[in-house]
């Protein structure tokens, strides 16, 4: 036989195990068993089988047809002992029936290693529904199918059919991929960067176990230090999210989510699965305490960092040294654009600097040397100890005729961690890379490089508390809003509802959206009504079934007024001319109800000027209600200015650090400051709102404006899954 013996199984002496539980069988198994093993030195079996070489256990090649081989997975049991793990190398048609086989031998996991299930069309859907029947019957745990496999290089368990992975040495870092050929990608590329892994898995079409099953067995493994996860699709949002949250409590999650652009054609072609909302993942995945990146080297480095440090919880400073100025200018920029703070140093630091450094070297933050100085290491102690620095961040060009490196780190002996880039290429320059990962440094190749690292370990510092980890209550709720000091707020002689102090409660308000008759939307005054009760300030309005009433109502607000059409059908009334602003006059009121035509109005109060915000909340099919804050205007919304959080939302007021156009509410060119405290209540209301009354699909105030005198809703949508009725709103009018 070609790359293995031509007998049954290679057997080695082991001594007797305990069965394995949880995904133990996967990750762990007693004994292994290829079924589909072959002669063929191509063909899937026979390439597996060379991939288990290296596993200590007993490796039982199966195949029915060959006499040389072992029947079946049950007689491999018989004759060599328990077999905890079965790669299934046979065609999508035959795999349901050889998991079963398997998992009545006693078997507790399978890995489906072909493709032709739910990504090629309605039979391979057939072939995967199978297998899912035979999971729920039996309780067997099963990886795939459609997937490459994994491995476990510290147990030398290289279940995968990719040449040359046996070649990545055992790490620290975890990688959890949706798709096998990115689970290979991300481990050469950390075996490039000096880490190795501790497991990898390509999760495939995950019929059974999915990226939250990995996780939570994660959470337990001693060798993993941080968590590479990539994300494709997700079918339970609420499940990832809390897999992440535990883990992040003792172990850092790096996230890369496939779906910025259009891909969900491909995605689905793919793995057989709708691509979810990138945007949405993301946001739940940050909220769990994951770290976001880009693309898959910035994954590298940022993972690779973090399984080695990990900062403070609530760190933010940076120091910055280098041994050249260029690219020491790179990496400041590079760390800005990533929103980290450089702080000043201060006087007594910059004092032990002049005393170490040439007087036209700078000396501030960064701290630039000129040239690879003898007193590096004493320069970065220096640093390292200024009272506003958590992390430095350090680049040099490799010149061990004029520094060490690795002997400057052991010379500092730094209190903070360090993260040090060394530019060079050739074998002396990986070994200097790989002395200071020896120190538990991250080492990186160049000025970008080290600041994603140090943006990954800032932004892992700013994971939930332990405290807001604990905070969800029996059904699922987080113990996160204050309650106003009463229950709806009224307007002043303008209109617009007084400003509430950032201190003062911002209390949940119970209101009750009950399923009703008619269309599936409530029209703007009975929605602006739920507004009322949630205390959310609106501006004073009349609802009104005729002319006679709106030109009274024109009396009593006083001019000038917003003339609309209430039509609970119609959600985007200035597309079907339904809006008249600025009516000032019984004539124009007149024009204005000629021009809207007959049925319903509203008039209501003009707003003062001020900035326009959107701010929403939907029921997303894979996350559950999430909630929405952007900017408004047609620009803001080509632009996707918005920030993103699941229901429940802890801090909602730092959804506004998010947006590119923040500057436009801290008083831009005397304009009006955002009150967040205001800004978060309305969140939470919104999202509240759905939490309590599961028929509420989505809820958006657009605009909600900034005024001087506070945010004010000027529009308002709630649309249900049927028709819906108001229980207990009573607008203030």
């Amino acid at each position: 036989m070609s790359g293995y013996q031509a007998q049954d199984t290679v057997i080695r002496a082991r001594a007797p195990q305990a069965p394995p539980v949880g995904l133990g069988a996967l990750f762990a198994p007693r004994g292994v068993a290829v079924v589909g093993a072959s002669r063929s030195p191509a063909k899937l079996g026979a390439v597996m089988a060379r991939s288990l070489a290296g596993f200590a256990g007993p490796v039982a090649l199966v195949n029915a047809r060959d006499p040389e081989l072992c029947p079946s997975v049950a007689e491999a049991v018989h004759r060599h002992g328990p077999i905890d793990l079965a790669m299934i190398c046979v065609p999508a048609a035959a795999s349901a029936g050889a998991v079963e086989e398997a998992a009545l031998a006693g078997a507790g996991a399978a890995v489906v290693c072909g493709g032709g299930f739910a990504e090629s069309g309605p039979d391979g859907e057939r072939h995967q529904a199978a297998l899912a029947e035979v999971v729920a019957r039996t309780g067997i745990r099963v990886l795939g199918p459609n997937t490459s496999g994994f491995l476990v290089p510290g147990r030398g368990l290289t279940a995968t059919f990719v040449p040359g992975v046996a070649d990545v040495p055992a790490g620290r870092v975890a990688v959890v991929a949706a798709s096998g050929g990115v689970n290979h990608a991300l481990a050469f590329l950390l075996a490039e960067a000096g880490h190795g892994v501790s497991v990898a898995v390509g999760l495939g079409n995950g019929v059974d176990v999915t990226a939250p099953d990995v996780l939570d067995h994660l959470a337990d493994d001693p060798s993993t230090a941080a968590v590479a996860l990539h994300v494709e699709s997700v079918a339970d949002g609420p499940r990832l999210m809390a897999a992440v949250e535990r883990l992040t409590a003792t172990r850092p999650v790096v996230a890369l989510v496939v779906g910025r652009n259009d891909v969900a054609a491909f995605a689905q072609s793919h793995t057989g699965a709708l691509a979810t909302s990138w945007r949405t993942t993301r946001a739940a995945l940050r909220q769990a305490g994951a770290v976001l990146v880009d693309d898959e080297r910035e994954l590298v480095d940022a993972v690779g960092a973090l399984s080695l440090t990990r900062l403070a919880p609530g760190a933010t400073g940076v120091g910055v040294l280098t041994a050249q100025a260029g690219p020491g200018l790179l990496l400041l920029d590079d760390l800005r654009g990533r929103g980290a703070s450089v702080p000043e140093l201060t006087g007594a630091t910059r004092s032990r600097l002049g005393a170490l450094l040439p007087p036209l070297t700078h000396q501030s933050n960064p701290v630039d040397t000129g040239r690879p100085d003898p007193a590096f290491g004493k320069v970065l102690a220096a640093v390292a100890a200024d009272p506003g620095v958590d992390v430095v961040a350090a680049y040099a060009l490799h010149e061990p005729d004029a520094l060490d490196l690795a002997a400057a780190v052991d010379e500092a002996d730094a209190a903070v961690p360090l993260v040090v880039g060394v530019g060079g290429a050739g074998p002396a320059v990986t070994a200097a890379r790989a002395a200071l990962l020896a120190r538990g440094v991250p080492a990186l190749p160049d000025p970008r490089g080290v600041a994603a690292a140090v943006a990954a370990l800032l932004a892992d510092a700013r994971r939930p508390a332990p405290e807001d980890a604990d905070s969800r209550t029996r059904n699922g709720r987080l113990a996160h809003a204050k309650p106003p000091t009463r229950a709806r707020e009224t307007a002043d002689s303008r209109g617009v509802a007084p400003r509430r102090e950032s201190g003062s409660p911002c209390p949940r308000v119970g209101v009750s959206v009950s399923v009703g008759r008619g269309v599936g939307a409530l029209d703007e005054d009975l929605a602006k009504g739920v507004l009322d009760g949630l205390g959310i300030a609106t501006m004073p309005r009349v609802r009104c079934s005729g002319r006679a009433e709106a030109q009274a109502a024109l009396a009593g607000l006083g001019g000038p007024v917003a003339v609309k059409l209430l039509d609970a059908a119609v959600l985007h009334k200035t597309e079907v001319g339904g809006v008249r602003l600025n009516v000032r006059t019984p004539e124009e009121m007149d024009a204005a109800a000629d021009a809207i035509g007959s049925g319903s109005l509203l008039v209501e109060r003009m707003a003062p000027d001020g900035v326009d915000l959107v701010v929403g909340a939907r029921r997303d099919p894979v996350f559950g209600p999430t909630v929405l804050v952007g900017l408004g205007g047609t620009v803001a919304e080509a632009l996707a200015d918005v920030a993103v959080r699941v229901a429940p939302v802890a801090h909602a007021a730092a959804m506004v650090d998010e947006l590119a156009g923040r500057a436009l509410l801290d008083g831009w060119r005397g304009g009006p400051v955002l009150d967040r405290a205001a800004l978060a209540h309305v969140v939470t209301a919104l999202g509240d709102l759905l939490l309590d009354n599961p028929h509420v699909e989505d809820v958006e105030i657009n605009p909600l404006r900034l005024t001087a005198d506070g945010l004010v809703a000027l529009d308002a949508v709630i649309v249900g899954s049927h028709g819906l009725e108001v229980d207990d709103a009573h607008p203030d009018r």
